[in-house]
């Protein structure tokens, strides 16, 4: 089952985690300067602006990697190359939206996933740049890494998906340069669609600050989304 997760990842290739492109489809800067040999830096490893709480966070899921049980899912900035209908020079510049920011300005987080328990967990801290209300998250920054990390688990569970409806109900702020605790599983799959929820606890569990539901959608291989 690990093998089988870990090819949907990899044909999922830059997806909603970031996850690292497949071997014999590079990105263009690779293929470009493939002499250089270029290695993508993984933006899921901790960095100077990672706070306390997220740095050991990180660290005790690592160590749970160690049995088995859970598993690191690397992050990268990774740009596609348009073809078809959709080429041309503006989405030629297009990344993954929750890694085109600097270290420590927009979304630092990382996910490990349960196999067994169909669970994906999301540690994230959100930098200045995602301010809503003056000292704390936007909610649509929120919103993001709550798809994100619901995305992941469906895709990890029956391979390349899309939102189809996405419920949240947001009961406390979360204050900038917080890290909180993104807890979401699969709780059933009834042919293509795929239903997830999670919560967002504060890093020592004792607050909610939102909860939400979601349905995803199974892409048939070959079908255009256009």
């Amino acid at each position: 089952m690990l093998r089988s997760c870990a090819a949907r990842l990899r044909t999922l290739g830059a997806g909603r985690a970031g996850a690292r492109p497949p071997a014999g489809n590079r990105g263009p800067a690779q293929r470009r300067f493939s002499s250089e040999k270029l290695i993508p830096k993984d933006r899921s490893l901790p960095n100077p602006s990672w706070n306390k709480e997220l740095r050991l966070l990180f660290e005790q899921f690592m160590k749970k990697c160690e049995d088995g049980s859970w598993t690191h899912m690397p992050s990268y900035v990774y740009k596609n190359t348009p073809t078809g209908k959709i080429a041309n020079k503006q989405l030629s510049q297009a990344q993954l939206f929750t890694r085109s920011y600097e270290e420590g300005l927009g979304f630092e987080y990382v996910m490990f996933y349960n196999d067994a328990e169909n669970r994906t967990v999301c540690f994230f801290q959100g930098g200045p740049l995602l301010q809503g209300a003056p000292g704390f998250l936007h909610g649509g920054a929120i919103s993001t890494m709550i798809d994100a990390t619901l995305g992941t688990s469906a895709m990890i569970a029956v391979g390349i998906v899309m939102t189809a409806n996405l419920n949240i109900t947001f009961k406390r702020p979360i204050p900038l340069g917080t890290a909180v605790v993104i807890n979401s599983q699969v709780d059933k799959i009834e042919g293509r669609k795929v239903f997830v929820s999670c919560n967002i606890l504060s890093a020592d569990e004792k607050t909610v600050h939102s909860e939400a539901t979601s349905l995803f959608i199974k892409l048939e291989p070959g079908k255009s989304l256009t």
